[in-house]
């Protein structure tokens, strides 16, 4: 790997973080879908899929844009995550609180999306690159999309929760 000297190789070395990135998340979220017990969970994490698909075909798009290919590093971060998540679907326990511990690894990933698009979509644009920073942002929307879709979900699923406590 050439050394971080420059905006232009810490662009690529990142492109190239958020495409394994989301390359492992295509893998997982089918998982996660399986996992869930509440049918909108479900829906979310399998629309998020067919999201995470366009994110990679996105990513691709910047990566020849820049000259560059966007293979060749394993995010471990993201390795890290889907672990995490992975062992989520591994617990037993009630449908309502596994759900929120589905939600919660879930957003553990939105967050690391949305600080890894920041950072790229920033560097685009201090460098000039207005075509891949509209690619960057309108990623970077449905991650934050996501994620707020995520907390209302989560929201839901600890109301019901509460009202099964109380009957």
């Amino acid at each position: 790997m050439p050394k971080l000297n420059t905006l232009e190789v810490l662009l690529a070395h990142e492109i190239k973080d958020l495409y394994s990135a989301e390359n492992q998340l295509v893998k997982a979220l089918p998982k996660m879908a399986k996992a869930a017990t509440n049918p909108e969970l479900q829906e979310a994490f399998t629309t998020h899929l067919e999201e995470t698909k366009v994110h990679v075909q996105r990513l691709e798009q910047v990566a020849e844009l820049l000259e560059i290919t966007p293979k060749g590093k394993v995010c471990k971060a993201m390795k890290g995550l889907v672990e995490e998540g992975s062992e989520t679907i591994e617990e037993d326990g009630d449908g309502n609180i596994k759900d929120l511990a589905l939600i919660g690894a879930a957003q553990k990933v939105e967050h690391y999306e949305i600080s890894g698009y920041g950072t790229v979509r920033a560097l685009a644009e201090a460098l000039g690159l207005a075509d891949v920073v509209e690619i960057l942002q309108t990623t970077l929307d449905e991650e934050g999309n996501t994620d707020q879709l995520l907390t209302g979900l989560a929201e839901q699923i600890v109301a019901s929760a509460q009202e099964e406590v109380e009957e």
